[in-house]
């Protein structure tokens, strides 16, 4: 039986993905120092004889020195959304540097395929649409979103040098905004804020005038994409956008939530954009299709339902 690693394993998109491999017949390994991450999230896999759980910090030497052999590693750990890398910076930066170059030596050492998540943050407020892999990106690398975007850019770059230097096989990803069931109530992110919001009757915020566009791709598509960029032929070495690119505006999505929840919530504006929040976010996933023969299947309806339905279990 073929083992996997997972850092980040208790984390929001890291559970579906233990989910996904034990259910594929693969040994899971979820390593996760719970910093925004949750037991809650693996309950239900503690008990198979299929899984792990270590408790741990991936900057941390000693806890990957405890790590048996796995043949693919597939690196998620890092806080992602913007309340928790700007509550926690410094383990941001940590988790997306010596993090990453920690799972990277650990992939050459047991000779494992490694899969980075990266993000599309790394586009910033971007001034290409919709985003390739190809474009640079327009970044600030010293602001309040810096300390995630620049490390993401780290954890680029580092991978690069262990594909040219150690002739490591990894590839990277760039996920877009996913949401589901286990993001977390209070992230901040804005499917979160508007469910919960609209699920109290509370008024749903939105920054600047809602203008501001996103993709939105619900969890089971990314954990696919995800599994796909590893188990593909021809990967290594390659970068995929993962998303839906599907764009909506803001305001749009706050009344498909109303609408869907039921809700008599108000919108409120409050006429003011956040400091370098990108004006327009949606990726372009030509490459996914034609490399991993990937493209999302879950519309925004029917995954907000389903998200609807998990906030109203808690």
């Amino acid at each position: 039986m073929q083992s996997v690693l997972i850092t980040g394993g208790a984390g929001f998109i890291g559970s579906h993905l233990c989910d996904y491999l034990i259910e594929k017949g693969y040994k899971v390994i979820a390593l996760d120092n719970l910093l925004t991450g949750s037991k809650k999230n693996i309950e239900r896999l503690l008990g198979n004889p299929n899984f792990e759980f270590i408790e741990a910090d991936v900057t941390m030497q000693a806890a990957i020195s405890s790590v048996p052999h796995v043949d693919f590693i597939f690196h998620l750990a890092s806080p992602a959304s913007p309340i928790d890398y700007q509550a926690h910076p410094e383990e941001t930066l940590l988790t997306n540097s010596i993090g990453t170059l920690n799972m990277l030596n650990l992939a050459k050492d047991k000779k494992a395929k490694i899969l980075i998540t990266s993000t599309s943050e790394v586009y910033g407020d971007p001034k290409e649409h919709p985003q390739k892999e190809t474009y640079f990106g327009n970044v600030n690398s010293f602001g309040p979103r810096a300390c995630y975007d620049e490390s993401k850019r780290f954890s680029e770059a580092a991978t690069y040098v262990f594909l040219e230097k150690y002739d490591v096989d990894a590839r990277i990803i760039r996920i877009f905004n996913t949401y589901g069931p286990r993001m977390q109530k209070d992230d901040g992110r804005v499917v979160s804020n508007f469910i919960n919001n609209a699920l109290e009757g509370k008024e749903l915020n939105i920054d600047g005038d809602g203008s501001q566009t996103r993709s939105f791709c619900f969890v089971s598509d990314m954990v696919e994409g995800i599994f796909k960029a590893v188990f593909s032929d021809n990967t290594r070495g390659q970068i995929f956008n993962l998303g839906n690119p599907d764009e909506y505006e803001v305001k749009e999505l706050a009344s498909k939530v109303l609408i869907l929840a039921g809700s008599k919530s108000k919108i409120e504006y409050n006429g003011k954009f956040r400091i370098d929040d990108p004006m327009r976010r949606q990726p372009d996933i030509t490459k996914a299709k034609q490399i991993l023969g990937w493209e999302p299947k879950v519309d925004l309806e029917e995954g907000l339902q389903k998200t609807i339905e998990y906030y109203k279990s808690l």
